[in-house]
């Protein structure tokens, strides 16, 4: 009885301790937040609901596309074809084109939304569970080919968009106002039903669509501007407008105009704020008098800031919500493990107290973490939008180098400025490079900034401010002789080589104690060799920096002369080049339009003629002395001299353009009777 009895005292007293085991396991790792809750919909997006819009994008897809089809089908009735079958059907219908790519005067910022829009409608298609809007609910094995038949949908379902301002005709532009204005309606109205979706974010959907809608916004004024302007021209000065010949005789102007001379050829030296200064506008775009980018590189520079856009709203809302979720939601069981793996600091890690310091310390942490995510961020998008810019400075600076027949000074070695099959390819996925190697810029920045602000934010600021020491501080610490030796053997070599080594004269520089220099050489091997280690780290990382940073210029080369030809975005661009400088230079085209004009009638002596073209047609038809004549057509073959030597691309075709002699400067006397 008392065995059985004193037993069952065991059995208590270690069922006893079992339990207080329990209470002290549940007072070490088990802790009642103090927090107030936080909401599930605010933490968690799938808990947001699916909208559906009165007008789906489904039921909207299916009114418009056949809507599009028809405006295509009626429009390519305005256009006569220029070489199938001519005679049939009087040349219609026609072939619509989207716009002229290769002619400097339009309406540029129209196709410049265009593409905006069909790029924001690429990156949405990307991350949708639906590409194409006729398919729902599609399964995961035929969504990458939806996908596909997706890239060829979308251009057609907005080239009506485009076609309308081509044709310039009042019935177009009616269609155009017509089709913008759907679109517009429709897509602010889908948001502003559903401002919210589960998708990533709650407000990506949104955000996401702010570039199609602003382009539409653009369209829906763009297109009653041209109407109107169609009602208030004269019918005339639309038939015989010409397009791009304003500009050819702008830049005419600007080339043949004299300028002003210089004055002093003196050289004044520039403080350093004026140097700053330059360099800062080096990096902004200023229109020039005479000057005007080409189509193509407005088209690339619009799609590529879209793309900063969209890329840098995607890096941000898949990475700030989901830290400030793991904030909200930190717990003191975690901090716990935090602690006992060594990546939370405490005063004393074997024993937890109550943890409610190293929670704040953990909170901290995060949100450091999500401070140097969107600064990394702010300064990512900064330095690509100033790379952007500054590529439409090279890019003017390029041309009017080639334009003036300096190729040199663009290419590496000579090149002959002519079409070719590479560079017909180029030309046309140019920009489509530019904007993706903006986006793989971004990311690319966004990674290398990101470490290198956490690094010294949790190496430097964060042990400075708590008043700790770090590993980076302990490793300095305990290695100051080494470091201070490398110091010391790199000032010890230059101040050798400036007063030992080297024999200044008045004109020349000479080597001298050349016998200690090869001992000092000799002797200080092992410590360069360190020096060079330290040196190699730092050519790792300003290369890393610089090639990240200027990934997104296409107008340099990120490897040596002798292989840049092995750069994708180099070899694209000096192809481009070759294309716009060939089919689209200035001189050439305001010379074909000089070919093209009519004949006038010959006039009284007493009248003037009007508009003549500066610096091309300097005759003018009253009898002036021959003396004079014969100046002015000295000076006319000058100018053509100077325009062949400068654009040797139109030497070869300058026999079979020119036949007619009055081309070169040259006025016919009249026939003598």
């Amino acid at each position: 009885m008392a065995a059985n009895s004193s037993g069952a005292t065991h059995d208590a007293l270690l069922d006893n301790d079992f339990a207080g085991t329990d209470n002290l396991v549940s007072d070490w790792y088990i802790y009642e937040t103090m927090e107030p809750a936080v909401s599930q919909d605010d933490m968690f997006p799938s808990v947001i609901p699916d909208c559906d819009p009165t007008i789906s994008p489904r039921l909207y897809h299916i009114c418009v596309a056949p809507i599009s089809l028809v405006v295509l089908v009626g429009l390519s009735f305005l256009v006569k074809r220029r070489r199938l079958h001519q005679s049939c059907w009087n040349g219609v219908p026609g072939l619509l084109s989207p716009a002229n790519f290769l002619e400097e005067e339009g309406n540029r910022g129209l196709v410049a939304a265009v593409f905006g829009i069909l790029f924001s409608s690429l990156c949405v298609l990307v991350l949708d569970r639906d590409p194409l809007p006729f398919i729902t609910h599609s399964s995961q094995g035929t969504r990458e080919y939806w996908k596909i038949l997706a890239l060829l949908y979308y251009p057609a379902f907005y080239y009506p968009l485009i076609a309308c301002a081509t044709i310039q005709h009042r019935l177009s532009y009616l269609l155009g106002c017509l089709l913008s204005w759907c679109h517009c309606v429709v897509h602010i109205w889908q948001k502003v039903d559903c401002p919210q979706s589960p998708k990533i974010y709650r407000y990506y959907s949104t955000l996401s669509y702010i570039p199609i809608i602003l382009c539409l916004v653009l369209l829906s004024f763009w297109y009653p501007a041209l109407l109107i302007r169609s009602f208030t021209r004269q019918e005339e000065a639309l038939d015989m407008e010409v397009t791009g010949r304003g500009y050819y005789k702008k830049y005419l102007k600007a080339v043949l105009s004299k300028r002003p001379g210089n004055g002093s050829s003196t050289k004044i030296e520039e403080s350093l704020v004026s140097r700053v200064q330059a360099y800062l506008r080096s990096y902004i775009y200023t229109p020039e008098d005479g000057f005007q980018i080409p189509l193509k590189l407005i088209l690339s520079i619009t799609t590529a800031m879209i793309a900063v856009y969209q890329v840098a709203l995607l890096l941000l809302v898949a990475v700030v919500p989901t830290i400030q979720i793991v904030r909200a939601g930190m717990t003191k069981d975690i901090v716990v493990l935090l602690v006992q793996f060594g990546l939370v600091p405490s005063e004393n890690p074997a024993v937890p107290g109550d943890m409610e310091k190293e929670l704040n310390t953990v909170k901290y942490y995060l949100w450091s973490l999500e401070v140097c995510y969107i600064c990394s961020l702010v300064l990512c998008c900064l330095l690509t939008c100033a790379m952007l810019l500054r590529t439409l400075v090279m890019h003017r600076s390029n041309l009017k180098a080639l334009y003036q027949g300096a190729v040199l000074d663009v290419f590496y070695k000579a090149h002959i400025l002519r079409p070719s099959r590479q560079a017909i390819v180029s030309w046309m996925s140019f920009a489509a490079f530019q904007t993706a190697f903006a986006c793989l810029g971004l990311l690319i920045q966004q990674v290398i900034f990101f470490i290198c602000s956490v690094g010294f934010t949790f190496l430097v600021v964060i042990p400075l401010q708590s008043g700790t020491s770090s590993h980076l501080f302990k490793i300095i610490q305990n290695m100051w002789p080494f470091w201070l030796t490398l110091v010391v053997a790199v000032i010890v070599q230059n101040l050798a080589a400036h007063y030992q080594f080297l024999e200044q004269h008045p004109l020349r520089k000479e080597l001298t104690n050349r016998r200690a220099l090869y001992i000092v050489t000799y002797l200080l091997f092992p410590i360069n060799v360190l020096v060079g280690v330290l040196g190699g780290v730092w050519r790792m990382v300003i290369s890393g920096l610089y090639n990240s940073v200027h990934f997104c210029q296409l107008d340099i080369s990120l490897l040596n002369r002798s292989v840049e030809t092995f750069d994708p975005g180099y070899h694209t661009y000096c192809h481009y080049l070759k294309i716009e400088v060939s089919q689209s230079h200035p001189v050439m085209k305001a010379f074909c339009l000089l070919l093209l004009q009519p004949a006038r009638p010959e006039q009284p002596p007493g009248l003037q003629t009007s508009n003549v073209e500066e610096g091309i047609q300097l005759m003018q038809p009253k009898k002036v002395p021959p003396s004079r004549a014969r100046f002015k057509q000295s000076r006319a073959r000058w100018w053509l001299a100077y325009t062949l030597l400068n654009n040797p691309s139109l030497t070869a075709c300058r026999k079979t353009a020119l036949s007619d002699p009055t081309a070169n400067g040259t006025q016919l006397s009249p026939s003598q009777p």
